[in-house]
């Protein structure tokens, strides 16, 4: 269950919203009781997005740069993938690894995403966008000189902008899935404590690893 309540369609007031529940469920379906897109997610980011329309309508029109954009679509969807499987969600870089199947790239590229950095399928382009995004993601913007010239080397100035702002726009989508629990992110913390069996007595670890 996401942490934020999803706002069921009899709530909806605002038309952008009643727009994309009528596109993505079907008309006669209440997305926060009915659950499932048809793009087959539960499509609970649109329900809890809702909580806001205008929230909601500044993250839609995002979606719109899309349509003028110069960059390859290609690049845009490895630099989205990448950014999903770096912050964590499990949502963002599933989304973007059905995204460049359907445009085409290969199924051992998509494979190779999460360990790009020893694969030899990544044109030197690609390797740069891909480290480009891990700069974005991980080091918060902190590139190399020698990552950015090979960006510069193959894209306009007017791509690379392009790159940077929609990969750490789905660095932020991602980082908001994990945080709301929303979509494939709804899911157990991985790190916990695994306790000793009951009625075992716990020795000083520390005296024990240093011999004394």
């Amino acid at each position: 269950m996401p942490r934020l309540r999803e706002i069921p369609r009899a709530e909806v007031t605002d038309e952008k919203i009643l727009f994309f529940y009528d596109r993505l469920f079907g008309p006669d379906k209440d997305p926060a009781v009915d659950h499932g897109t048809i793009h087959a997610t539960p499509g609970d980011w649109w329900t809890v997005f809702a909580q806001s329309p205008d929230v909601f309508r500044h993250a839609v029109r995002g979606f719109a740069l899309y349509r003028n954009a110069s960059l390859d679509p290609l690049l845009r969807e490895l630099g989205q993938g990448r950014a999903g499987y770096a912050r964590g969600s499990q949502f963002v870089f599933s989304q973007h690894c059905k995204q460049m199947r359907s445009l085409g790239m290969a199924e051992d590229k998509i494979a190779a995403i999460p360990a790009w950095q020893v694969s030899d399928l990544f044109s030197p382009l690609e390797r740069a966008v891909l480290a480009y995004t891990d700069g974005l993601v991980h080091d918060g913007g902190r590139v190399a000189d020698e990552v950015f010239e090979v960006l510069r080397a193959h894209l306009s100035d007017r791509e690379v902008m392009e790159l940077t702002y929609i990969t750490c726009m789905y660095d932020m989508h991602a980082t908001i899935c994990r945080a709301l629990k929303l979509e494939f992110d709804d899911r157990p913390e991985p790190v916990e404590e695994v306790r000793v069996p009951e009625g075992v007595e716990v020795a000083d670890l520390s005296a024990d690893l240093a011999g004394a």
